[in-house]
């Protein structure tokens, strides 16, 4: 008799071993290199970096530093972190997914414990039927029940398991958003303050075209020159009236842009204009690959993947059976004074197992589903890690460039001012065409406000490494 009761049991597990699937197995994480790419950093100081882990995780990662963007040493930019890390729509809803996903873990935990209820209520039976059951009048009832599903393969506990990962994931995703704003804050600001800068420029050639359409117009007067040269001039203050005009079209989106990040309507937000001297910081010498391990959207991926093999657990004992105990206690009486008493309770305990034989494939399709989830997120995983090394790369090397490329145009800026002083004076004497004047002042111009831009895009790549390496390069 026990052997024709146990085989059953044996049927089952048998089967879950049939049904399940491997698990693919995580492909190795991609090598690490020892140092980043020093041929592209060559000529920058400090940008050399060691990378000599062999792989990014989430244990154990350095803390993401909370307030890089001090580093810049403006107290504007501060203040506009602050307000968007306050009001940022993006973080908001960030934050009330994390807590979603807390939610969600709290309930898988419930129910690895005992569920219990209370039950109370009122019947009123007459006629036949009140006669045959010997019951009349109203009858009160109260109970109390019991139910415990006892996770003796563990499947509860890896559902508790994969929730808790998501919600983990939720905090980092979190982290990525916060980190996200903060950089778009940072490159904004500096975006528009460098706007101001070419405005200034714009606005300062203008002043020199004025003065020389001026000059131009007395020559013209007194039959020096023709009425074409005056022409000539009055276009290219034109076009340089046309230039201002679109950097003061650009600079009010950036403005915009900011209200919208920092959670306030565009109508209300006013930036007042303000130096561009603030330093830009330098990059340390050494830095680790692990970094990386702090980048919100590595760890996210990382989680992801181990909350995805969770499941796969989960889904292989849904072939174990299940063993559910249930219990129930209280009482009925005609009256209510007499419904707790011991002559009218009601005891139950009752022991459940359910054994799981034949379900035409729906728990080996689940296996396979969550096999293959998990697949996926062990390459998005990897592909994170890929991508994290991509942007620092890209970044250290954008900064060993760019500061090359500052220094090329800082000595054409220089000799083209001497060009336009030197043909502004012959000029004057008459000794030149207006045209050699014209086209060294575009020239001019056009070389300074290229090496705004360089100076600009030096910042931007700044802030690009810092959110590259998860926030900042201090590992503390």
């Amino acid at each position: 008799m026990k052997t024709i009761l146990l085989t059953p049991l044996f049927a089952a597990l048998l089967l879950a071993g049939c049904a399940s699937v491997d698990v693919p197995a995580p492909h190795a994480l991609p090598l690490m290199p020892a140092a980043y790419n020093t041929g592209s950093t060559a000529g920058v100081s400090g940008t050399a970096a060691s990378a000599s882990a062999t792989g990014a995780t989430a244990a154990g990662a350095p803390a993401i530093d909370t307030a890089w963007w001090h580093e810049f040493g403006d107290a504007k930019l501060d203040e506009l972190v602050a307000q968007a890390l306050a009001n940022n729509t993006q973080i908001e809803i960030a934050a009330d997914r994390l807590a979603e996903a807390r939610t969600a873990a709290g309930a898988a935990n419930a129910t690895l414990w005992p569920q219990l209820g209370l039950g109370a209520g009122a019947s009123r039976q007459t006629g036949e039927a009140a006669r045959a059951e010997n019951v009349y009048g109203t009858l009160y009832q109260a109970n109390a029940n019991l139910a415990y599903e006892v996770d003796l393969f563990g499947r509860l506990r890896d559902a508790r398991h994969a929730a808790t990962l998501d919600a983990r994931e939720r905090e980092a995703l979190l982290q990525g958003t916060q980190l996200l704003v903060q950089a778009q804050v940072a490159q904004s600001y500096f975006a528009l303050r460098a706007l101001e800068a070419e405005q200034d420029l714009v606005r300062e050639t203008i002043a020199a075209y004025r003065e020389t359409l001026a000059l131009t117009e007395r020559r013209r007067d007194g039959g020096d020159v023709s009425a074409l040269d005056v022409e000539r001039v009055r276009t290219e203050v034109a076009a340089n009236e046309s230039a201002a005009l679109d950097l003061d079209r650009r600079r009010a989106e950036l403005e915009h842009s900011l209200a919208v990040l920092t959670g306030v309507p565009a109508s209300g937000f006013a930036l007042p204009v303000a130096a561009w001297d603030q330093a830009l910081p330098g990059v340390p010498a050494g830095l680790p690959s692990e970094l990386l391990a702090r980048r919100p959207d590595v760890v996210a991926a990382q989680l992801h993947w181990q909350a995805a093999q969770a499941r796969v657990s989960e889904a292989r004992k849904a072939w174990f059976p299940s063993f559910t105990l249930t219990g129930q206690a209280g009482g009925a009486s005609p009256t209510l004074s007499n419904l707790f008493k011991t002559s009218g309770g009601l005891f139950g305990v009752e022991a459940l197992a359910s054994l799981p034989i034949f379900d035409g494939g729906r728990r080996e399709a689940g296996i396979e589903a969550a096999a293959a989830q998990s697949g996926a997120a062990s390459a998005a995983y990897r592909e994170s890690i890929l991508v994290a090394f991509q942007d620092v790369e890209d970044e250290l090397s954008a900064l060993a460039l760019l500061a090359r490329q500052a220094d090329a145009q800082q000595q054409a800026v220089t000799s083209a001012v001497r060009a336009t002083q030197l043909s502004d004076s012959r000029y004057r004497h008459g000794l030149v065409s207006q045209l050699e004047l014209l086209d060294a002042r575009r020239s001019e111009l056009a070389l300074r406000r290229q090496a705004l831009q360089i100076r600009a895009a030096r910042y931007q790549a700044t802030i690009g490494l810092i959110k590259a390496l998860g926030g900042g390069w201090s590992a503390a």
